[in-house]
């Protein structure tokens, strides 16, 4: 293990961290001289302010311990960094939800920015609306971060430090860069940061048009991308109450929860690779079943509502779900049970490989289902030789191995968890208990019950929080590039 170059990495990551807080204190900067200069706003400012010193100091120390590293980074130094990266860059993130007023507790606060960065969308906040403007948008900048992966940015920012190492976007995140065909690791973190950039301007100006104020805009368009459903209102995206507002954020969530690499093969014309792509469509067919299934579900129900009534009481909340966003517009826990159980399904399940998705993401499943498939016709078929393959390729021992052991982790992981966050929260009931931890663990952000689309998170107990901002670090890595951390061979000198 090289730490010199670990160092060199960290700090660089902690610049970026700066840079972006240091953007939000000047925009409270911006507040107080031309907009409303309270002390609510200027406390906004001074937590921002020392957040981003806080974070350039500490840059600065490590990149003048690791300059001298070098740039080969083996497979070793990429776990470290990127677990590090993901455990460290949120007690950063913290400071300001510390120093502004009203102010959160150190734990909530950690919580709060721990959620950001995963994009799950949690939050302790119970009156959101009272934090100063320039934290809301640090907020909603924090889940910008975590969207595209804070390391997949120190890539595409700073590649001319020379670092090309594939490993650490793989590591980072499910996206298969194999299929890029670009020669180096750094044009394909560009290409993404620029598909990153250009839908968030798209989704932002449109809203504007579509009337929304532009601070609101511009934080909803950061979050919508990143599918992270941080909103810097209390009732989030049912604030507006308007139907082509919601209409118009789903488009763009569905966007981001699918596989960034098809836009990269649709700007080179490579057509035949679109045309083999199944997960993007077996995705979109879910969504499609759901939203019917549930949209007929709640109209029979008894509830006064006609089936046109019904689907667009629905569709926001469901992509919404789906994509792992997680902002609400309506109160989806007084659906019935059976739509209830569905959302829990799309909850697990999430978006696709190589989006700002979360859940297990559906290549996982299609390819799981295939090897279900493959050993029931084993059992009567022994010597038949059956390929599993996905968009037009086969997929090794290697990848179902992984599979089977990454879906067996989360349910192993989840149920556990469930057991210690009754332990720690007695008063609790089942239902609340298992949203709880599927909404941190999968990244999707509201659960079900006491922590359901009009709750929130406050009541947990510290344990119970320290808990739920190491599950939903888990479920952003995907479980092995945070539980690898643990295991002292990483850290034994060959």
């Amino acid at each position: 293990m090289n730490p010199r170059i670990i160092s060199k990495i960290m700090g660089m990551l902690f610049l970026l961290m700066s840079i972006s807080m240091g953007s939000c204190a000047l925009y409270g900067w911006g507040v107080l001289q031309f907009g409303e200069a309270s002390a609510l706003e200027e406390s906004g400012f001074r937590g921002l302010l020392v957040g981003t010193a806080v974070s350039f100091i500490l840059s600065i120390g490590l990149l003048i311990y690791g300059w001298k590293g070098g740039s080969d980074i083996l497979r070793r130094d990429t776990m470290v960094i990127v677990g590090l990266s993901w455990i460290l860059s949120p007690l950063i993130g913290a400071i300001p939800f510390v120093l502004c007023d009203p102010g959160l507790p150190l734990i909530k606060a950690i919580f709060e920015s721990v959620s950001g960065l995963t994009t799950t969308g949690s939050t302790v906040m119970s009156d959101i609306e009272a934090f100063p403007k320039s934290v809301l948008l640090w907020r909603s900048v924090l889940q910008y971060l975590g969207g595209i992966g804070i390391v997949v940015l120190f890539i595409a920012v700073f590649a001319f430090l020379g670092f090309n190492n594939r490993s650490l976007i793989s590591n980072e995140s499910s996206l298969n860069i194999a299929d890029s065909k670009f020669s180096r690791i750094a044009d394909t973190a560009k290409f993404l940061l620029i598909i990153y950039l250009v839908l968030t301007l798209l989704c932002g100006g449109g809203l504007v048009l579509l009337g929304m104020p532009v601070f609101e805009a511009v934080c909803h368009a950061m979050t919508t991308i990143a599918t992270g459903g941080f909103s810097p209102k209390n009732a989030s995206i049912g604030h507006y109450d308007s139907v082509p507002i919601e209409a118009f954020i789903s488009f763009f969530m569905v966007l981001s929860s699918v596989s960034f690499m098809l836009y990269i093969f649709a700007f080179r014309r490579n057509f035949k690779r679109l045309k083999l792509e199944e997960e993007a469509k077996w995705y979109l067919l879910m969504l499609v079943l759901c939203i019917l299934a549930i949209a007929t579900n709640l109209s029979m129900a008894g509830e006064g509502y006609s089936w046109s009534e019904s689907f667009v009481e629905v569709f926001f909340n469901i992509v919404s779900i789906s994509t792992t966003t997680g902002y609400a517009a309506s109160d989806y826990d007084q659906w019935p049970l059976f739509s209830r159980m569905v959302l829990i399904i799309l909850m697990v399940i999430g978006g696709c490989a190589g989006s700002t998705a979360g859940g297990l993401k559906m290549n996982r499943v299609i390819l799981f289902a295939k090897l279900a498939v493959r050993e029931l016709v084993l059992t009567f078929r022994p010597n038949q030789v059956i390929r599993v393959n996905l968009n037009g390729k086969s997929s090794d021992k290697n990848i179902h191995a992984n599979i089977t052991i990454l879906i067996a982790l989360s349910f192993v992981l989840s149920g556990l968890s469930c057991v210690l966050v009754a332990l720690f929260e007695p008063g609790l009931d089942l239902l609340t208990v298992f949203g709880t931890v599927m909404a941190t663990i999968f990244n999707t952000g509201p659960g079900f019950e006491g922590v359901g689309p009009t709750d929130h998170f406050g009541n947990m107990s510290n344990p119970t929080l320290v808990l739920l901002c190491l599950l939903m670090t888990i479920g952003r890595l995907e479980f092995f590039a945070i539980l690898v951390l643990f295991l002292p061979q990483l850290w034994k000198r060959y």
